[in-house]
């Protein structure tokens, strides 16, 4: 998505002085620092021959244009809040967390489903939870 776009258009819809919140949802799960995550990520980038580097808008580059794309549709004071966290995964939360990540253009159709949460459940280690770190990013900003 344009989030630039996203915020000019947002912005006639707000009242003067009411707010906005841009929330990212912690590091991708391929992008830990993790035994497990360094594994997952080699498997995904084999299943889908390329390299994940993209952050899902999670980053801190990601969150500085996110800033400036506020302040430039009108919005002021924008400070960032951050809530962290760790979560035990399941194996069905990792493989539900990396099929609703992936493109709906890109995942297997769904009689292939199952053979690739195989193929990542073969690529990890064999813990049966896996800990999440996630640090939650909220931009907030007031109309002016």
């Amino acid at each position: 998505m344009d989030h630039g776009e996203l915020f000019r258009a947002l912005s006639p819809l707000i009242r003067p002085g009411r707010g906005i919140a841009v929330v990212a949802n912690g590091t991708p799960l391929w992008l830990q620092d993790d035994e497990w995550s360094r594994s997952l990520r080699a498997c995904l980038e084999d299943c889908f021959g390329t390299t994940l580097e993209a952050s899902c808008g999670t980053g801190a580059s990601d969150r500085f244009r996110y800033g400036q794309a506020l302040e430039a549709a009108g919005f002021e004071n924008v400070r960032e809040i951050v809530i962290e966290y760790s979560d035990e995964l399941s194996f069905d939360q990792l493989i539900g967390g990396v099929c609703s990540a992936i493109p709906a253009d890109e995942l297997p159709e769904p009689d292939a489903r199952p053979a690739f949460a195989e193929r990542i459940r073969q690529s990890l280690p064999p813990d049966q939870y896996f800990t999440e770190d996630v640090a939650v990013s909220v931009l907030v900003a007031r109309l002016r």
